[in-house]
């Protein structure tokens, strides 16, 4: 990659860095909620976010979609129709885009992977195999707070409990740091969900966005809405020259000439600064079909 390239991504990712720290700060911008005070339980919150962003949270102006929807479902099986039509309306426009751009865990996992450690690729087959885990997490996430239920027909947000990691770190820790009482209170769940957080930052460091090609079930969710989604990245075929370069810098592992927009990629634009021919052009609204043109 040139010199002028390489300054151009940096440019582009400088950016991105500055509108993922903005909606972070937008997202948590919950001031008394940091000083100690309770949280934040005005009108707002009623209102789900488009990422994973926890509830507890000390800042947290808004509900996060993933808890929304265990939530909803673990009432007697009730069907969670606000939720799911704010995440296809976010499916529908923008899709994965907010996870480049928008959601706080995934600017987390950028800035772990910025850390001098070693960096591990995954083996292609593996990889293939391992991507298909979010969406049977998607599945669990939907069908467990209706089946697991308690005396009063109620399930609990399976997800939210035992494994999220993003709502431990935004939520669970912050929590214990500013309320000694709730400290003695830390048992084994806490414990096992620290050691799922670590465990999930630990790989970030060293894979690339490791949770959102794995594990994150919102991700999983937009990307049924690749084929769909009306902002799309485009690729020139007359300009390609298949040398790798756009390959060597995403941070979702694709092979991007044949992936780009689709259900794995997030918009992130990395491959647009760094593509040495100009191929491959940023995000905008879908061209329709023409007439004969294939679907």
């Amino acid at each position: 990659m040139s010199g002028m390239h390489r300054n151009r991504m940096k440019r582009r990712e400088r950016l991105r860095l500055l509108v993922q720290l903005a909606f972070a700060a937008l997202l948590n911008g919950y001031a008394a909620g940091f000083a100690g005070k309770t949280l934040y339980t005005g009108g707002v919150k009623r209102f789900c976010v488009p990422v994973l962003n926890c509830y507890s949270c000390p800042g947290a102006l808004g509900a996060c979609p993933i808890g929304a929807l265990q939530t909803v479902v673990g009432r007697r099986g009730r069907v969670p129709f606000y939720v799911l039509g704010v995440l296809m309306l976010f499916g529908v426009l923008v899709g994965r885009m907010v996870c480049g751009f928008v959601c706080p865990f995934g600017l987390v996992q950028d800035l772990l992977y910025r850390l001098p450690v070693p960096k591990l690729r995954v083996p292609f087959r593996l990889d293939r195999a391992l991507r298909w885990v979010k969406y049977a997490v998607l599945a669990l996430v939907l069908l467990l707070p209706a089946l697991l239920t308690d005396g009063y027909g109620n399930g609990a947000p399976w997800f939210c409990k035992y494994l999220c990691p993003a709502g431990t770190l935004l939520g669970g820790i912050p929590q214990l740091l500013l309320h000694r009482e709730l400290r003695g209170l830390a048992g084994g769940l806490f414990w096992w969900k620290l050691a799922v957080l670590l465990a999930v930052l630990a790989a970030a460091a060293t894979v690339s966005r490791c949770f959102c090609r794995y594990l994150c079930p919102l991700g999983a969710f937009y990307a049924l809405f690749s084929r769909v989604t009306v902002t799309r990245m485009t690729l020139d075929p007359t300009r390609c020259t298949s040398c790798g370069t756009c390959d060597a810098v995403c941070p979702m592992a694709l092979h991007v000439p044949t992936q780009l927009s689709g259900a794995e990629c997030i918009r992130c634009g990395r491959c647009t600064g760094a593509c040495p021919h100009g191929a491959i052009g940023g995000v905008r609204p879908a061209q329709p079909k023409t007439r004969g043109e294939d679907v």
